[in-house]
């Protein structure tokens, strides 16, 4: 990282003043982190797996930027079935040191042909299927690696595709991807090129699936890789620039015989996709939405996925004296529950496709004066299990086209459902009423909490910086034919009636709301915090109190994403059966009992866990040092890489 008395994309920098030092003693600092920083000032790698860290790494010593190790560490965790494969989605915020800008990428797949609200209501579900052939959308991570790299990279494709092919050829396959094809396995069994992939031991019924540490091959996926490869090729053969050279690859997937392929396998399953859907779908080079908290810009992608829910809460909290409450207080975690509950009760009801009609109402939601409204109306003593959409139409000097909708809304609105779980998904079962202890019943929470989605944090001594959370198209995924790709679960993001969330009813050509949600601070215009994690609905509600465990609480990187944390089930889930838990929260061992107690008589149920988020993994700019701290959670498979 270079000095802040050097350049920076052009500009001279000011050193800025550190807000993460030494701990401070304080009921926030009551613990130590298990990982110790890491420190270095020339790059910084860090996603899901260790393999894929080491992919990026890899990247970096061969002389590429941040958005060229990102897309290494895209490419292998999409080949190791990191909670997602090559036909998932891609969401990043890119800031980009020449002009002193965050990008945002949006290459989130779309509803298919046929993929009409009268087509699932008629096949008899309220909600698109959370697995199968009629929950795929169009691939979108393929896309959204291949115009990252294009556009901002500076490697060719087959610099950053070679870890992802030499994994395809064969990697030792990781305990958490076994025991997910096991889990899976009669899903799986219906599906026939999923089955040629994943079931490496066809003889044992029990156990189809392959053995941890065992060599695990893909040679249709590598086939894929190489194709896209060898258009890369052809093209510069051809005298073509890098970047023309990359989208012709671009072209081959989304146009050419990858995607006649693809289309042929996924109809043979019964899926909807075209060849006109992956030639008419692209990806988004857009602007991102920002608010700011206390003089610290806060980037997070807009409506079409639950970015905004963050800012909203921002928004509502920067006017409330927490130091005041104390670190994760009965009167903090209440607060916190409270107003992530009112944010994603506008998700539920505003989110949508910012390139579908009707606009959301973006600008109302972000106001400061909405977001004070909505303060004005939290009950400070007890739980709202009724909290609903606010109406942020008047601060836009508008009238709410969706009064009806909104007046009839409720919380609870889902039908309930169990049958469809996907990663982010809660299946819970109370043991009391209001107040008091509940469980899981499908011993799932914990896990569905933990997983979902990875995450990718890069960046580099020149200033680029790149924060990715891709997703979709985990285990078990319907595989397209010889291609090698499993396809997207996305499709159950979206709902089948209006009254449910006016935004976000599935239609051909549309983006599922998805959960989805990089992140990326400035401070005095450079970047101070750049962070993601995994987890579905529960990822803004970790990653607000990440940052507000930098910014209120003193703590350093690491500490911030080791920190214990709150997690609500109230809103809507995005998955399965869009079910809501009101007063569901849990928390973390070290909530001390007198705290738990105050919280129960507020009308909370809690469950209490050693581990309280998914994996957070994050990079602070030190800019008084001209170094990187990285930061990774202690558990999970997330690791990091950096150079000194």
């Amino acid at each position: 990282m270079k000095s802040v008395h050097n350049t920076f994309g052009g500009a001279v920098l000011l050193a800025a003043v550190s807000l993460v030092c030494l701990p401070s003693i304080s009921g926030a600092q009551s613990f130590r982190p298990q990982k110790p920083v890491l420190h270095g000032k020339h790059w910084v790698a860090i996603t899901g797996k260790p393999m894929a860290a080491t992919a990026g790494a890899s990247v970096f010593i061969s002389g590429g930027n941040a958005v060229d190790a990102a897309c290494a560490m895209l490419g292998a965790t999409a080949t190791m079935w990191d909670v997602l494969s090559w036909g998932g989605e891609t969401q990043a915020l890119i800031y980009n040191p020449n002009t002193g800008r965050v990008i945002g990428i949006n290459a989130l797949g779309v509803a298919p042909t046929g993929a009409t609200a009268e087509l699932y209501r008629d096949r008899g579900y309220r909600y698109p299927p959370a697995d199968g052939p009629l929950s795929a959308v169009t691939p979108g991570t393929p896309g959204g690696l291949m115009v990252m790299l294009a556009e901002y990279g500076s490697k060719s494709l087959a610099d950053v595709l070679a870890p992802a092919m030499e994994m395809a050829a064969g990697y030792p396959m990781e305990a958490d991807a076994v025991r997910r094809i096991r889990s899976d396995r009669n899903l799986i069994q219906d599906w026939k090129y999923s089955r040629e992939v994943y079931f490496t031991h066809p003889e044992d019924e029990e156990n189809p699936g392959p053995r941890v540490g065992e060599i695990f091959r893909q040679p249709d996926l590598l086939s894929t890789l190489t194709k896209l490869v060898e258009a890369e090729a052809e093209a510069l053969a051809e005298g073509q620039s890098r970047k023309e050279a990359i989208y012709a690859a671009y072209h081959r997937f989304y146009r050419g015989d990858i995607a006649q392929e693809l289309v042929r396998g996924t109809q043979e399953e019964g899926g909807l996709i075209t060849m006109q859907d992956l030639d008419r779908w692209q990806v988004y080079i857009e602007e991102p939405v920002s608010t700011s908290y206390k003089g610290i810009e806060v980037y997070k992608l807009t409506s079409w996925v639950q970015g905004p829910v963050m800012l909203q809460a921002l928004n509502m909290l920067e006017d409330v004296d927490l130091k005041g409450m104390g670190f994760n207080t009965a009167e903090y975690l209440h607060t916190i529950y409270q107003v992530m509950n009112l944010a994603f009760a506008d998700r539920d009801f505003y989110y949508g496709d910012p390139y579908f009609p009707p606009e959301e109402p973006m600008a109302g939601l972000l106001s400061k004066d909405y977001a004070r409204s909505r303060v004005g109306g939290i009950d400070w003593t007890m739980n709202d299990p009724g909290i609903r959409p606010g109406d942020p139409y008047p601060f836009m000097n508008a009238e709410n086209p969706f009064k009806d909708y909104l007046d009839a809304w409720t919380t609870t609105g889902g039908e309930g459902g169990l049958d469809h779980m996907a990663p982010g998904d809660t299946a819970v079962s109370p043991t009391t009423g209001v107040g008091g202890e509940w469980v899981d019943s499908r011993d799932l929470y914990e896990e569905e909490l933990y997983t979902g989605t990875t995450s990718i944090q890069a960046a580099d001594e020149e200033g680029w910086v790149v924060s990715i959370t891709p997703s979709g198209g985990w285990v078990p995924a319907v595989i397209a034919g010889r291609t090698g790709v499993g396809l997207s679960q996305r499709a159950q993001s979206f709902v089948t009636d209006p009254a449910d969330n006016p935004f976000n009813v599935v239609e051909p050509g549309k983006r599922p709301r998805a959960t989805l949600t990089p992140a990326l601070a400035l401070k005095d215009g450079v970047p101070f915090v750049s962070f993601a994690v995994q987890g579905g609905d529960a990822q803004d509600q970790n990653l607000l109190q990440f940052f507000l465990n930098m910014v209120e609480w003193d703590m350093n990187v690491q500490q911030a994403a080791e920190g214990p944390n709150m997690n609500s089930n109230q809103m809507r889930g995005s998955f399965g059966g869009h079910t809501s838990s009101p007063g569901r929260m849990l928390v973390h061992e070290s909530v001390p009992e007198e705290v738990r107690e105050k919280l129960r008589q507020m009308g909370y149920q809690l469950r209490v866990s050693s581990r309280t988020s998914g994996p957070i993994n994050a990079i602070f700019f030190d800019w008084e040092n001209g170094a990187f701290w990285g930061g990774s959670s202690n558990h999970g498979d997330d690791y990091g890489i950096i150079w000194n």
